[in-house]
């Protein structure tokens, strides 16, 4: 495992997700600044999502047959340009456009990403993507963050912070991208490791029926994921009675503990197989959000955000390792659905969510989320069980 490299690329998704990570701590100040409602604000989340759900596969599926490193770079500034300048305006189909630009980019983003962790991790992938995982995790976690403080410290105006970050760090990756490529390119001719594992894959089969079912279970999820993200800072506010600003610390703390998670979710699949790691997170999900849909106090939400976390991004790698596994010849186009429509696809479906909270209120908007974490958990005994000796090799 190039491990130089294997964490450029972690670093990478890290600035690419910090963009995608701000966006619902961001809703409670549109409400609070531009005097939406729920319905309304609920749209960017639709924005960041309906395009880039169809995007990243596609991404995925060409990753599988070109490489093509500048589109790293090219997706990490797309995404946090373009969330950095819905700030500066307040025409709502004009935000709404940019976030569905910051959308897209990150879907062209994560798909070739992917493909370069897997290129760069010889036969340890399964740490290589925990790694990768774990900068994406932190994006999310730190976006919150920076998107709080910088709207406090500079009204709206603020979010150009995500501008600039981008910039940097998709000049740095434009520069650096070649090299990386380079490196994968002698590694491959000089790594018996990498061949072999090159001629398994000649011989490896797709397994669609299999994998129809993961992505199944990773739409009902997604649904509950985009969801908690959009509204936990609008419960905090509207329910709890907290501030904008301490709402939005409710991300950083969920996101904050997704990247320890994430690592224990890895160490777990280890010991006790990919398989059983989904099914307990999923489990673990539906009845932590049902506490959460009857709980006004502030301190028993901010405590929750524990096992929710935990259930929410332990499995996240095992979701890709078994996505991985049963489209062994296509491997990027199972990173980019995997990756991609955890994160994005339940987003098509969160402006429904926003018409049913405006309607019957956020505890019980909580409470239909936590419907979608039974069908994800439910969904998950219906997965076969991966060969043992492709699992352990990827």
């Amino acid at each position: 495992m190039n491990q130089k490299y294997i964490y450029l690329v972690a670093l990478a998704h890290f600035f690419c997700d910090i963009a995608m990570g701000a966006l619902p701590a961001l809703l409670p100040f549109f409400i609070l600044y531009y005097d939406m409602d729920y319905s309304a604000v609920t749209g960017f989340m639709f924005a960041s999502s309906f395009l880039s759900s169809l995007v990243q596969p596609t991404f995925g599926w060409l990753a599988d047959r070109t490489s093509k490193t500048w589109l790293m770079p090219l997706g990490i500034f797309l995404a946090g340009v373009s969330m950095g300048l819905t700030g500066l305006i307040k025409d709502y189909w004009v935000i709404f456009a940019f976030v569905t630009a910051s959308g897209i980019g990150s879907a062209i983003f994560h798909p070739e990403a992917a493909r370069m962790v897997n290129k760069l991790s010889g036969i340890k992938r399964g740490t290589a993507l925990s790694i990768f995982s774990v900068g994406g995790n932190g994006g999310f976690a730190i976006g919150p963050m920076i998107a709080v403080a910088a709207v406090t410290a500079f009204g709206m105006q603020g979010t150009i912070v995500f501008s600039f970050l981008a910039v940097i760090m998709s000049v740095a990756l434009l520069i650096i991208g070649p090299k990386m490529k380079e490196e994968i390119a002698k590694n491959s001719l000089s790594n018996d490791s990498v061949k072999s594992a090159v001629s398994k894959n000649k011989q490896a089969k797709n397994d669609w029926t299999s994998f129809a079912r993961l992505t199944l279970i990773i739409a009902f999820s997604s649904v509950v994921v985009c969801g908690l993200r959009s509204f936990i800072p609008l419960y905090l506010v509207k329910t709890i009675g907290l501030s904008t600003t301490a709402a939005g610390s409710a991300l950083t703390v969920l996101f904050m503990f997704g990247v320890v998670t994430t690592l224990i979710g890895g160490f777990l699949a280890d010991k006790i197989g990919y398989l059983k790691v989904v099914q307990l997170s999923y489990w673990l999900l539906a009845p932590m959000i049902a506490i959460l849909s009857q709980t006004t106090n502030a301190y028993m939400c901010f405590l929750l955000m524990i096992p929710i976390g935990f259930a929410m991004f332990s499995p996240f790698s095992s979701v890709v390792v078994l996505g991985q596994n049963y489209l062994a010849k296509n491997i990027g186009f199972a990173s980019g659905v995997t990756l991609g429509l955890y994160f994005s696809i339940g987003g098509v479906f969160v402006p429904l969510i926003g018409k049913f909270a405006d309607i019957y209120g956020l505890p019980k908007t909580m409470e239909l989320l936590t419907f979608f974490a039974l069908l994800a958990a439910l969904c998950t005994f219906i997965l076969p069980k991966p060969l043992a000796e492709d699992v352990h090799e990827i």
